[in-house]
Formats: structure tokens, sequence, C-alpha cells
């Protein structure tokens, strides 16, 4: 009969007394699955939708097989890899909760942080070495790092490693430390690529699927919402659907697609008095951390975000998320969505549909096996008018043509050439008064020696 409690899976006393002092009681089903096997050294193969608790079923086995041996400089006994900052800080987050009655030295080598200051806390040594590929790399080029102590490596959100590219570091990563390694591996999709990566690198791993992969969870509620092409109709319909669900929205995450969006929708949402925070990947780690903070904090109530917030990040009490635009790769509409609806609390995704997204549309529920209703209640077939599109460009083109034969300029170059006109009006003073009449002292012949 499967453990029911946690006190149930072979957990240490010290990490049983931290979950029940964070307050968890019951283990959700990849906790169930995957610590035994962890606690076994089995290699794990995990597949789960966000906010399943998987970071925790590798995080409270990690700290029961840690309270034996020690740590020395510069050779980590763990090597934890996340495809992001903001993943590996979490990460670093949950050990601290969980490791609260630990001794156990956490190290976090991400960038934004300089070298000095890493190198620093390795030479004191890490039981635990949590890292983004790229910056693992750099330190293990400079000589910094040993890495024939590493007991267990953990490849985390795998198919975000792919979109990211960092597929390659990976396999490099896999092939400098020990083979007599444990690894588990965790992703949300298995993508080919990641099948490829998990035949070459796990050794007959238990395969833990706790749910069908590239699914949304059953806790959320879907609607597709149509909306017009142009970026202020968009911007009109988000409003809309912000006011409409009133008190019910707590909080909520705005995905686009593009940086150049999101800054103009974040200031048209502060504009019209949304408390707002924007966060994207160009942003400087510190002001990164601090945004997400501030949200987590409720010091904002809605954030404008890339993909960089899609992934793993735990936001526990999110009520909805929006998709100002419909995301390219349906699995990254499973990653958005599942910012919220997380630890068994239902949730609200919205997702703003033009005619030009109708393909990913298809993808999405193609992926999802099922149909996703759309607001109106009508069926897909009837949302938009195939000619609806191709007859609005050819009433804006002919609106066009008709004004260039008015004129012999298009409304465009007679906007040029008005605003020319304007310039120089406030430059040149205008002789005014004169009318048809010439004064007679202007037709005095005057001579100049």
């Amino acid at each position: 009969m499967p453990a029911r409690t946690f006190s149930e899976l072979s957990l240490s006393a010290k990490v049983l007394a931290a979950v029940k002092a964070v307050g968890y009681e019951k283990p959700t089903p990849i906790q169930l699955d995957a610590i035994p096997h962890v606690l076994q050294h089995k290699d794990v193969l995990g597949i789960a939708q966000t906010g399943t608790g998987k970071t925790a079923s590798f995080v409270l086995p990690m700290l029961t097989l840690l309270e034996k041996g020690r740590t020395r400089a510069r050779m980590p006994r763990t090597l934890i890899l996340q495809p992001t900052r903001e993943l590996a800080a979490q990460v670093a987050e949950n050990f601290a909760k969980y490791g609260i009655n630990h001794r156990l030295n956490v190290v976090l080598l991400i960038g934004g942080i300089s070298f000095e200051e890493q190198e620093r806390k390795l030479e004191r040594g890490a039981d635990v070495l949590i890292a983004t590929p790229g910056r693992f790399l750099e330190h293990f080029e400079r000589g910094k790092l040993l890495l024939t102590g590493i007991e267990i490596l953990v490849i985390d959100e795998a198919d975000r490693m792919l979109d990211i590219g960092f597929i390659p570091d990976i396999e490099r990563i896999c092939k400098i430390i020990p083979f007599t390694r444990q690894t588990l591996f965790f992703s949300a999709t298995m993508p080919p690529e990641i099948i490829k990566l998990t035949e070459q690198f796990l050794r007959t791993p238990a395969w833990i699927e706790v749910t069908q992969a590239s699914s949304a969870a059953h806790t959320i509620t879907e609607r597709f919402v149509k909306s017009a092409s142009q970026l202020w109709k968009k911007r009109i319909i988000l409003r809309q659907l912000i006011e409409m669900e009133g008190d019910a929205l707590k909080n909520a995450i705005i995905f686009c697609n593009r940086k150049r969006d999101i800054s103009e929708l974040f200031h048209s949402l502060i504009r019209y008095n949304f408390n707002t925070g924007a966060l994207h990947g160009d942003m400087e780690q510190h002001a990164r951390m601090i945004m997400l903070s501030n949200f987590k904090d409720g010091k904002f109530k809605f954030l404008v975000a890339s993909d960089v917030a899609a992934r793993g990040l735990d936001i526990p009490n999110v009520s909805h998320v929006f998709n100002f635009d419909v995301p390219l790769h349906p699995e990254d509409y499973v990653h958005r969505i599942g910012r919220t609806g997380r630890a068994g609390r239902q949730g609200k995704a919205f997702t703003i549909v033009t005619q030009n997204d109708l393909k990913y549309v298809q993808a999405i529920e193609k992926m999802n096996s099922k149909n996703i209703e759309w607001l109106n209640g009508e069926s897909f077939s009837t949302q938009f008018d195939p000619t609806e599109e191709n007859m609005q460009v050819k009433q804006a083109k002919s609106q066009k043509e008709i004004q260039k034969n008015r004129t012999g300029k298009s409304k465009s170059e007679k906007n040029k050439l008005f605003v020319k006109d304007k310039k120089f009006e406030r430059n040149e003073p205008t002789t005014v008064g004169f009318g048809d009449d010439t004064p007679a002292f202007m037709l005095i012949s005057t001579r100049f020696n």
C-alpha cells in the first residue's frame, strides 16, 4: 500500500520536522513516487506538470542523504542545474526552508553575482551546488571546481534547457562529472531531443509520470478570447477581462511574447492606474529578483512578463494568468497557465486570440487533446470569418488609394508635408493685413549707393 504521509517515506527526523514546521502533511503524487527511489540511490526520470511539488521531490531526499559525509573546499557533493537564475534562486530557498535543521553549505552559481564572491563560497565547500549551466562551466574553466566528489546530479526543467539552447552544455557537464553519480532528471515535456539525452546519461531510471505529458492542471479554468489584431484593441480586451473578474482577481501574471510589448503594455496599465510591475530577461538580476519579491509580497497586483516567469517559479497564490499574446510553442502555454491553479487551488487563464493566432491555438488544443472553450461559448470555427481580415486590409488599402487620387499624395505623405509646413510657420512670421491693395510707400523707388 503506498505511503500516505511524509513520515512513511523514510525521510530523516530533521527533514520531517522541517516539513511539519512548514505545514505540509500529505505528499503530492510525484513526491510519493520519486522520494523512495531517490533514497535508494536510483536514477529518476520524472515527467510532471508545473505546480506538482516536483522541487520537494528531490530536495527532501537529498537533505536526508547529505546528513552522512562532509564537504571539502571546491569539491561540491551534489549539483543541481537550472535553466534560469530565478529558478536556481528558488531551489536555494527550498533548501533553506527544508534544511533549517541541517548545517549544509548551499552555494548558488548564477549570473549577476561577482565571480570573486562565488569563489569565496566555493572555497568553504558546497554540500549543494545550484547553478545555471553557463556560469557553472565558467567556474570549471577557471579551475575553481573539482568535480570528482559529485554524488548526485539533478537536471531540472530539461525541456526549458532545450528551448534556451543549453543541451550542448548539459551533455558536456554530464561527461566531466563522475559516471558513478546518481542522476535525477525532471521535465514537463519529452520532445525527442530530451529522450535522447536521458537514454545517453541515465542508467535504468525509475520512470515517474504523474500526469499526461504537456497537459495543464485540472484546477485551471481556461478560456480563449477573440480580439482584433491591433495592439490597442487587445489592450482594451485585457482591461475588460480584468474588470469582468472583479474581486475574484487577487493578482495576475500577464504574458507577452516580445520585450517591446511588455514595456508598452506595462506603461499602458500604469496609465489606467493598475498597480503593475514588469519582468523580462534583459533586466539586471538584482532588479529581476526585487520585482519577483515585490509581486510575491503583494506590492504589485499585476506582473507583465516574458516566458522567463513561465517556468517553475513558485508563486502559489496567483489567481489569474492572461496571455496577452498566444505563445508560439504549445509547451509554453502549459507552463504559462501553470502559474495559477497551483497546490490544488483554483485558477483562471485567459488567452487573447487574433486571426493570425489560430494556427497556434490549434497546436495548443492538439497537444492538450482537448478543445478549449471560447469566452462567448461559440465553437472554434465560428470565431473568425476567414474573409474578415482580408476585407479589412482591402478596405484600408482602397481608402488610401482614394485619398491619394484626390490629393495626388498619400495620407502619410500629406502628414509629412503638414509637419514640415507647421515647422516653417513656427520659425517664420507671416505677413497679414495687406489684402489686395499695396500701400503707396512700398511703391516708392529707393536707390542705394
